[in-house]
């Protein structure tokens, strides 16, 4: 079979991109209670740019095979097993072995989504990281009954989904972009509060909406002084919520005084964490329930274009220069 592998962590994400290699080995054999998954397609998400730059919390023995998630279907499996043989899945991989960007990859059942066959597999490929985030986002909010909550990168595609699934339980949301087009474009989608954090009086349309809608969550994608800037705008009794760190730097600017007297609290959120505290049942039931929304195309990953093995060097830094526009899907052929 054929991979995709990293030789090293590289600061520049260019130079990790050119470094990378396509390398022939064994097709692994599935141990108990794993599957061996023919790959369909593994997305590229910010986490595996994170990942080969060195800069994510997932570190393995390299050289690497990077890739977080992806689509295909089982063709093996061990002992444990062997009733998902010929099934459609998803899947996510953190541990310290190959990743998803490869011809075939060895998994632990638990990783798995057994999809309905009727379930897009370019979709699939990207139905097990964002997704899955948004919804265990969307469950703090339904946790903490907030009318409103706050989100920054708001163009991006966990973003789209908190969007979708905040109207559907009548949730507001105050959206936060970078620049005017994506704001145009939110507006014209229909989104109703849309802010640009450049803007002078930024903080201050901030708190004033905020305060009127009662947005006291706010989902932080981004880190860096934005965090600093949402939080301390929010009422009293407000959370913000970490689940990236697109700026690639340190969450700053916090008022201490709003943690110590205003009660507001700066929380993380991990995806794998989430996963590992529901019942299976409620997972399996949320998991059945998102992919009839992507079945009927309410739900849709943006997909911007494909690329396979042989042309993964240009099909990433063709990527890069214009990643709002949606994922790019890697392919072994």
């Amino acid at each position: 079979m054929r991979k995709i592998v990293l030789p090293d962590y590289k600061k520049n994400i260019l130079r990790a991109i050119l470094s990378l290699q396509v390398v022939e080995s064994e097709i692994p054999k599935p141990a108990k209670n794993e599957v061996l998954v023919k790959v369909h397609a593994a997305p590229c998400n910010p986490s595996d740019i994170a990942f080969m730059e060195g800069g994510y919390n997932i570190v393995k023995t390299l050289p690497a095979v990077p890739g977080l998630e992806g689509s295909g279907i089982v063709v093996d499996a061990g002992e444990g097993a062997e009733n998902l043989i010929d099934e459609k899945v998803c899947f996510f991989s953190q541990d310290d072995r190959d990743g998803t960007w490869s011809e075939y990859i060895c998994l632990n059942k638990k990783n798995l989504v057994v999809l309905d066959g009727q379930m897009d597999m370019d979709q699939a490929a990207c139905f097990s990281i964002n997704p899955f985030t948004a919804r265990g986002l969307l469950d703090i909010a339904l946790l903490h009954s907030v009318p409103c909550i706050i989100q920054n990168a708001a163009g991006g595609q966990v973003a789209a989904f908190v969007r979708q699934m905040a109207e559907e339980h009548n949730i507001k949301v105050i959206d936060i972009v970078r620049k005017k087009e994506s704001a145009d474009q939110l507006k014209k989608a229909g989104a109703k509060y849309v802010l640009l954090e450049h803007d002078q009086d930024f903080e201050e349309k901030l708190m004033k909406l905020s305060a009127k809608l009662e947005a006291t969550l706010a989902l932080d994608a981004v880190g860096g002084e934005l965090t600093g800037k949402i939080l301390n705008a929010m009422p009293e009794g407000s959370e913000i919520v970490i689940y990236g760190g697109l700026s690639n730097q340190p969450v700053s600017g916090i008022n201490p005084l709003g943690l110590i007297f205003k009660d507001k609290i700066v929380s993380g959120f991990n995806l794998a964490d989430w996963r590992e505290m529901l019942d299976d049942d409620y997972f399996d039931e949320i998991s059945k329930a998102m992919q009839a929304r992507f079945i009927d195309n309410t739900y849709k990953t943006r997909i911007q274009s494909k690329t396979d093995f042989d042309h993964i060097t240009s099909g990433l830094t063709n990527y890069l220069r214009q990643m709002s526009a949606g994922k790019i899907l890697i392919s072994p052929k």
